[in-house]
């Protein structure tokens, strides 16, 4: 029986010695030391021996069992030492390799129509202006004729933020509020000619549609402003923005803030109407909302949604394409 037990011990310590990995020697940790491991299991024997004999053989179980303990872990260090050596080889950087050099990098499509929208609208007298993304309900809904309960908001109510009393603006309409009432507080008065282009959050999302997009929104204000200029000003823009003269239809439409108000449509190459912007006439609750005389002065609004304006300008048919960062789809307009 004790020359049975040398052998086992002889074999664990070959089994040992041959393993290569800390995997490898996980299994032979199994196979001799675990609940069903062959050291473990002679001492099932015990329960045939009597008196100096089990205690003899219990005692050779456990010092074998001790000594292929010792040694596994032994074997561990020496294995984990070697596979730390092998990663810190593999992952070694050297410095002195020629650098792989950058690949041009370019104008994401949204921004690249940003810019040209807004360049467009300056060569035409618009400013432009900016305002937080972050706003108060006055700016965002009261200032612009969209009261508490009005059947308006339920497209607006979206992503409150802090104790519910601020919003991530649903349109840039509120840059110009702002915009009027900083130059009132200066002492300033119209004409205003101002774009504002910006993020704006909405809870939306399909192929034509993202709870994130860009608009673009406009706002004239002088005395004696009237809907024909409106027209004026935004059939001299889709024109010059497609690069081709383009048929215009004003649908008539509803907006809070502006009355009268209109959607307006374009006619495609293949005779189809497309809607591309809304507009009207700023409302004289919007000017008495910032204390400025709507007897005396007229002005016109309109907002445009920049994804839908690149959509059409590079014939892309889904937009969330612009925001997957697919550099495959983004490299096309490099």
């Amino acid at each position: 029986m004790n020359e049975s037990l040398d052998t086992l011990q002889q074999a664990a310590e070959q089994s040992i010695a041959a393993a290569t990995d800390l995997r490898a020697l996980e299994q032979c940790r199994v196979e001799w030391l675990g609940k069903k491991g062959r050291i473990t299991e002679q001492l099932k024997q015990l329960a045939q021996l009597t008196g100096y004999e089990k205690k003899a053989f219990g005692e050779k179980v456990n010092r074998i069992k001790q000594a292929v303990t010792a040694l596994i872990e032994s074997r561990q260090s020496v294995l984990a030492a070697a596979a730390l050596e092998a990663r810190i080889a593999a992952e070694r950087i050297d410095v002195g390799m020629p650098a792989r050099g950058e690949r041009a990098g370019g104008l994401h499509p949204i921004t690249r129509t940003v810019q040209r929208i807004e360049r467009l609208f300056n060569d035409l007298g618009f400013s432009t202006v900016e305002g937080p993304e972050i706003e108060d309900d006055f700016h965002n809904f009261s200032a612009l004729n969209i009261p508490e309960f009005h059947p308006a908001r339920a497209m607006h109510d979206t992503f409150y933020v802090g104790n519910g009393d601020k919003v991530l603006r649903t349109h840039t309409s509120p840059v110009q509020i702002r915009t009027l009432e900083a130059l009132l507080a200066a002492g300033g008065a119209p004409p205003v000619r101002v774009i504002a282009p910006g993020r704006v959050y909405r809870c939306d999302s399909d192929r034509t549609h993202s709870p994130m997009f860009h608009q673009v929104e406009g706002l004239y204000v002088a005395e004696n402003v009237s809907f024909a200029d409106l027209q004026h000003e935004l059939k001299r823009f889709l024109a010059r923005f497609f690069e081709r003269e383009v048929t215009v239809r004003f649908r008539p439409s509803y907006f809070p803030f502006t009355e009268p108000s209109a959607e307006v449509d374009i006619l495609d190459e293949q005779g189809r109407w497309l809607e591309v912007l809304g507009c009207g006439m700023v409302h004289p609750k919007v000017f008495e909302a910032v204390s400025l005389d709507p007897e005396r002065y007229t002005g016109f609004a309109f907002g445009l949604g920049v994804e839908r304006f690149a959509m059409l300008r590079y014939g892309v048919n889904d937009l969330r394409q612009f925001f997957a960062n697919d550099l495959r789809f983004l490299a096309q307009f490099q």
